[in-house]
């Protein structure tokens, strides 16, 4: 079997994950990195014994090894990036969001659907297996027709500290973009249907200082789709427990809950504070095999000249919905959103 010889842009936390589960893959080779520090390329490439290692992206595209590229730069650099790849005959995983600029967003996709190349995007709940079991059960009728979605997704609260500091050095294009985002695609994915209306609001009581940077450190969004469902959607970074993702399904024949406590195992603990369960502490921990199996399945995609699932207009849709987000939210109102075609 042929081994399918990758390069991951970005070796950030999720970039270093996504280097590590290349690594272990059977028939899968990391061969080239880049990141602008090179004191980090040193220390992965002797890690994994990477063959390349460049500061720049636009040349290690250029690398004719290469078969595919793995892209976890920061968001503002990701349309660029897959097409600089596509152009180079490379096919593309890239992390989400596809982009920040929706005129942006939609000219790299006509470079995808122009390309015989693979695309692929990040949107790991999709390999998560609770939130399979629950499509597998919507899609079954098992719950009937869906009302209600609710879904929260609320980092730890001990990296606030660490993301105003990074939000003060660059913008994180808002949290509905940077988190929402997922649970965006989840309703979407869930219902079949597109969000026509948004509603958001959103507040600083742990971190007052980023007021004066245009973002919130939790959001709330309500949103009306198409088909009339309602969708509540709560982003934040103040869980002081731990990673809390849950997402709530609410059918005319039942009802159905993901990770209503976010446990870390089986495990439940009675001593002097009581009974308690552990509870995951981030995302690496919580979708830890989801990030292995969207990464086999880019690969599966290379092997079998197959699409994924998930599109580039997946994440051009979700890109527009977190964004009539932030605008609803600065604008203290109601935003519809028109889609092309409507």
């Amino acid at each position: 079997m042929k081994t399918i010889k990758i390069g991951v842009a970005g070796l950030g936390r999720l970039g270093l994950i996504h280097a590590d589960n290349i690594c272990n893959m059977k028939h899968v080779e990391l061969t080239a990195i880049s990141n602008l520090d090179e004191a980090v390329n040193k220390e992965v490439q002797h890690r994994y014994d990477v063959p390349y290692a460049y500061t720049q992206y636009e040349d290690m595209v250029k690398n004719k090894e290469l078969d595919a590229v793995c892209i976890v730069t920061p968001s503002g650099f990701h349309t660029e990036h897959i097409r600089l790849a596509l152009e180079h005959k490379l096919h593309v995983f890239c992390e989400k969001p596809i982009g920040l600029d929706v005129e942006d967003i939609k000219q790299t996709c006509q470079v995808i659907n122009d390309s015989d190349h693979v695309f692929h995007l990040g949107f790991m709940r999709r390999y998560d297996a609770d939130y399979l079991y629950t499509k597998e059960m919507i899609d079954s009728g098992e719950i009937g027709d869906i009302s209600i979605i609710r879904s929260y997704g609320i980092d730890p609260i001990v990296g606030l500290d660490s993301f105003v500091k990074f939000a003060k050095k660059s913008p994180s294009g808002g949290i509905y973009l940077d988190m929402s985002v997922h649970d965006i695609d989840v309703v979407r994915w869930f219902t079949n249907s597109e969000i026509k209306k948004v509603w958001a609001t959103g507040n600083n009581k742990a971190a007052p200082e980023l007021g004066e940077l245009n973002e919130v450190e939790i959001g709330t969004v309500t949103m009306q789709l198409e088909n009339n469902v309602t969708a509540f959607l709560v982003a934040g970074r103040t869980a002081s427990h731990g990673y809390h993702v849950e997402t709530e399904v609410i059918g005319t024949k039942g009802m159905v809950r993901i990770a209503a406590t976010p446990d870390k195992n089986k495990v439940t603990v009675f001593n002097e504070n009581g009974v308690v369960r552990p509870t995951s502490q981030s995302f690496p921990e919580r979708f830890r095999e989801a990030y292995v199996d969207e990464i086999k399945d880019f690969v599966r995609c290379i092997r079998e000249q197959s699409k994924p699932e998930v599109s580039a207009v997946d994440g051009l849709r979700s890109t527009e919905v977190a964004l009539a987000c932030q605008k609803s939210f600065e604008e203290d109102n109601l935003v519809e959103l028109e889609y092309e075609g409507d």
